[in-house]
């Protein structure tokens, strides 16, 4: 597994932590700045094994520059020596040390680029745990905030539940006290009718009898007066023609 790959599983496990964590940002960022400062220490590691892999491959491409530098010297000494056997011994290995360089040079070109991502990678590490340090106390400041104004608003859903209690309560007093005022005004119509029947009745009948006796005294005291006044009228005149 190459060490790209490494990283982007290091770096798919911080988001795939942020996803599960997602319930509580104040909790997700001290996980998530765990996980990074973990990832930060695998990344150092692989980023001193990538740059090892660097200086060996430096040191072995600067051996066989120097190897060739060498070889060459020796051919141009063999030559001014007259000996020119030697000098194609140095020439042949210098060529030697020419093919072999380009191999070196391919591998240490590599593994500069290697360690150039890996640092670029550990310095983006290290600016992202920088930046998470410096907002995690703005991030868990508004979390704060946010669960007070949670709790106000769990409070403010009481309030109001407590207040439509409080209207529902007033209606149903209102409601019993309509009930009320019906059944006394019912009560006082039922005891109104009873009595002024009673009193109607008996109005009636107290008028008849005393009203007939009344009529009837009064015809009575009419007709006696009357007749005893005539009957006196008649006597009074037959003692005046007796005197006569």
């Amino acid at each position: 597994m190459s060490i790209l790959k490494r990283f982007s599983d290091i770096m798919a496990s911080n988001v795939n932590s942020i996803l599960s964590k997602f319930e509580d940002p104040a909790k997700m960022v001290d996980q998530l700045l765990r996980n990074l400062q973990s990832d930060l220490n695998k990344v150092k590691g692989e980023t001193a094994g990538i740059m090892a892999d660097e200086a060996r491959a430096k040191r072995s491409l600067d051996e066989c520059n120097a190897e060739i530098k060498k070889m060459h010297d020796y051919a141009q000494r063999a030559v001014l020596a007259g000996n020119d056997d030697d000098a194609r011994k140095f020439l042949t290995m210098k060529s030697k040390q020419s093919e072999k360089l380009a191999q070196l040079q391919k591998s240490y070109d590599l593994a500069a680029s290697n360690s150039q991502k890996m640092r670029q990678m550990h310095d983006k590490l290290v600016s992202q745990i920088n930046e998470l340090n410096s907002r995690r106390d703005t991030i868990k400041a508004k979390m704060a905030v946010a669960k007070a104004q949670e709790r106000i608003n769990k409070v403010g859903a009481s309030a109001s539940s407590a207040t439509s209690n409080l209207d529902t309560f007033s209606r149903m007093e209102e409601k019993a006290d309509r009930l009320l005022d019906k059944a006394n005004a019912m009560a006082e119509l039922n005891a109104s009718s009873d009595d002024g029947m009673d009193d109607l009745m008996s109005k009636y009948e107290t008028c008849n009898s005393s009203v007939e006796d009344e009529l009837n005294a009064l015809k009575g005291i009419n007709n006696n007066d009357v007749e005893d006044e005539l009957a006196e009228l008649k006597k009074q005149a037959i003692e005046t023609d007796t005197e006569e």
